[in-house]
């Protein structure tokens, strides 16, 4: 016979005695579970001790996690985190350096754990460690050059144990003094300083930055660009993230009127060739973590373009006007001459000349500009092609003017759209995703890379345009054959805008056509009646399979990432459906599993049927409750929580997009109501024209009438039937 579920067999470690083993009944509190552990060692006084699991994490065992245990798991019974807190407090204010190093070596190792971390800072102990960061540390800097190791390990344990303790996100950030700021500053500041120390100090200027308006005035009052660009010179990846991490949140939290000014000082300061050279064409691989601050980096830079996109031109302003008549001079080499013939002439003179340059409004150009998105980036766009790329300018509005009306490129019109679409691409104005990693190196070779990428692109229009022999009615289509080949050019990840324009080459509309018919290759016009009806009959079928699929993968389940107020500590946690479809078994996990994670390790159970609904995006309580770095469009669509009984939630944020529509298509499935994702739209698709295909197989090459044929007499006899028996 089975042990009961609730009894789970242990082995307890005292240091002072043999291992003992014992059963622990789970239904019994905590604290009598202690006192038998005591009185089995006659230690009086158990409301001093506590249970930890016996690994590296020396976790407390509480009510809240002790459902952790399973059978076999070795605990070791300890000082309860009161009594170790107390004792921790006291030993890391010791007068002897040796023991100070130990205490606070033991400190940051005991801070990981969140019920050791609320009593220590119960205590105060966040006041006492900034205390001694501010001015403990100036007692030892005298004795720096006979025990410079000493000090670096004493102040990277304590500044190790204040980012673990802050991370719980118990203790406000905007409590902390100028003093404390200042002096995590100066470590910043100090060259060889020592690399845990800085990691740390960097760690914690990120942190302060993204959590506190107030702290971000104070930390930027301290840090400069300048003072940080050093860091990244050097050949320790993970301090050129930390380093790029700061720069991104100050980049990030400056107020609008500041961020041009901090992206010209990041211009001035060469930042962007630094990176390049130190960085992305480093001998050392590009991890996740720096991939993504990388990819922030370069959405914050595109950023500082949304200004200009969401300006209108206005037609009275003369400086916006002399541009457009750049442009025109640029273009067909003439000098403005006000005095020169009559207006009527001048006003002719310019209408044929506007034309030329392809803009929709041939008398006032201006009022193309009105539009928003792009609004003056575009002419901003125009007028850097025509004074960087001459020839090619010159050639395209000449080109042009020489062909037939109907098959001539506007220029204006196409450089406006194209903006349009490039601000699109790039996502231009919308807050960086907290789990993106899509950086593209040819971004960091330019110091105006926008500007450069639109050069291309209008060249590569003009050349499809040619390609396809539009005309202006074609406007739309030549526009989304363009599209098309940036977008493939650009998943190929180019490391220079010279490898990025090599690619277009071999991305002609021909070759567009080609990989369209590749792509759509067997895929048939079903669109006669009979075959409608027989995908009506099929597609039943094909929605139980899509469902009986999804409900398979919650069977399998899917690992999920804690998101943190520090994305490089992950925390995972698992959840899957049990195979008779009747409960979610969920439970958090140390590390990301390698495959399935059994349901007897998962011990947190929710039953389907007190599931009330599945909510999805902004709706979600966890995301009403996130922060403006994390509210952003890309962690809204992977969010979604279940909602069962007594008003209770379980949230989820998907790894990625197809996990999300598995999960929220299953619990739909479970609950009875329609799958709605885009995922089950193109797994219907796919599957349905598999299966049309299979059964129309016999029938290739034979024409299928729209209405079916008549049905014959019946014959005047059935002699022709018989028995084969």
């Amino acid at each position: 016979m089975p042990p009961p579920a609730d009894i789970v067999k242990v082995a307890i470690e005292w240091p002072k005695a043999f291992p003992k083993l014992m059963e622990i009944d789970q239904k019994k509190p905590l604290s009598a579970i202690i006192k038998e552990v005591c009185e089995g060692w006659s230690l009086g006084n158990h409301e001093n001790f506590a249970l930890q699991i016996a690994d590296a994490t020396n976790f407390y065992i509480t009510e809240k996690n002790r459902n952790d245990i399973k059978n076999g798991s070795i605990l070791r019974l300890t000082t309860s985190p009161y009594q170790t807190a107390v004792q921790l407090h006291e030993r890391i204010q010791s007068s002897s350096m040796d023991a100070k190093l130990e205490a606070l070596k033991d400190l940051a190792n005991a801070s990981r754990d969140i019920t050791f971390a609320q009593e220590f800072i119960n205590l105060d102990g966040i006041s006492l460690l900034t205390q001694m960061v501010e001015s403990g540390t100036e007692r030892y800097q005298k004795l720096q050059k006979i025990m410079k190791p000493c000090f670096g390990d004493l102040l990277s344990f304590t500044l190790t144990a204040f980012v673990e303790l802050m991370d719980h996100g118990i203790v406000s950030w905007d409590t902390f003094s100028v003093a404390f700021i200042k002096k995590i500053a100066s470590f910043v500041n100090k060259a060889a300083l020592d690399t845990a120390v800085l990691q740390r100090s960097l760690a914690i200027l990120e942190s302060m930055v993204l959590n506190s308006q107030d702290l971000y005035h104070k930390v930027a009052q301290e840090i400069t660009i300048g003072q940080l660009i050093p860091h990244l010179q050097g050949t320790d990846q993970d301090i050129q993230t930390y380093t790029i991490a700061v720069i991104n949140a100050l980049f990030l939290k400056a107020p609008e009127e500041k961020r041009q000014e901090m992206a010209h000082i990041l211009a001035q300061k060469q930042l962007r060739s630094i990176i390049l050279s130190n960085v992305i064409r480093s001998t050392t691989p590009i991890n996740d973590e720096m991939a993504h601050q990388l990819y922030v980096l370069q959405v914050l830079t595109f950023n500082l373009l949304e200004d200009r996109m969401m300006t209108k031109m206005d037609p009275q302003d003369q400086a916006q006007r002399d541009i457009i008549f750049e442009l025109r001079r640029i273009a067909f080499d003439v000098e403005c001459e006000p005095n020169s013939g009559s207006i009527e002439k001048r006003k002719s003179m310019y209408t044929r000349d506007y034309k030329k340059l392809g803009f929709i409004n041939h008398v006032n150009p201006a009022v193309d500009f009105t539009q928003i998105p792009p609004g003056m980036l575009a002419l901003d766009n125009m007028l850097y092609f025509a004074k960087h790329h001459q020839d090619a300018y010159i050639r395209i509005v000449l080109e042009n003017s020489s062909r037939e009306d109907k098959h001539e490129c506007p220029f204006g019109r196409s450089s406006i759209e194209l903006t349009k679409m490039l601000c699109e691409i790039l996502k231009v104005g919308e807050l960086p995703s907290e789990n993106c990693h899509d950086f593209h190196p040819m971004f960091f070779t330019h110091d105006r890379s926008f500007e450069e990428f639109f050069c291309i692109c209008i060249q590569l229009l003009n050349k499809t345009w040619k390609e396809m022999r539009a005309t202006s009615e074609d406007f739309n289509k030549v526009m989304q054959v363009v599209r098309e080949q940036i977008m493939r050019a650009l998943t190929l990840k180019p490391n220079s805008l010279d490898q990025f324009k090599s690619r277009l080459q071999n991305l002609s509309y021909t070759e567009i056509l080609k990989i369209r018919q590749s792509e759509r290759m067997n895929q048939e016009d079903f669109q006669s009646r009979p075959i409608l009806e027989l995908r009506e009959k099929i597609q039943p079928e094909i929605m139980e399979l899509i469902k009986q699929q999804r409900l398979n993968r919650l069977c399998e389940g899917t690992c999920f990432r804690k998101i943190s107020s520090r994305r490089r500590q992950d925390k995972f946690w698992y959840c899957r459906l049990s195979p008779n479809h009747k409960v979610l078994h969920y439970g958090d996990l140390e590390e990301s599993p390698q495959g399935e994670v059994p349901h007897d390790s998962l011990q947190d159970k929710l039953p389907v049927a007190d599931i009330k609904a599945v909510i999805t995006g902004k709706d979600c309580p966890h995301m009403k409750e996130k922060g403006a770095l994390k509210q952003n469009k890309e962690v809204l669509e992977l969010a979604f929580s279940v909602l069962y009984e007594s008003d209770e939630y379980l949230n989820f944020i998907a790894p990625d997009k197809h996990e999300y529509c598995v999960w929220t298509d299953g619990l739909n499935a479970l609950l009875g109501k329609e799958m709605t994702s885009d995922y089950t739209k193109s797994d219907m698709d796919t599957l349905l024209s598999m299966e049309m295909k299979l059964r129309l197989l016999d029938l290739e090459n034979i024409q299928i009438p729209e209405a079916p044929p008549p049905i014959p007499k019946e014959p005047s006899n059935y002699d022709f039937v018989y028995d084969c028996n």
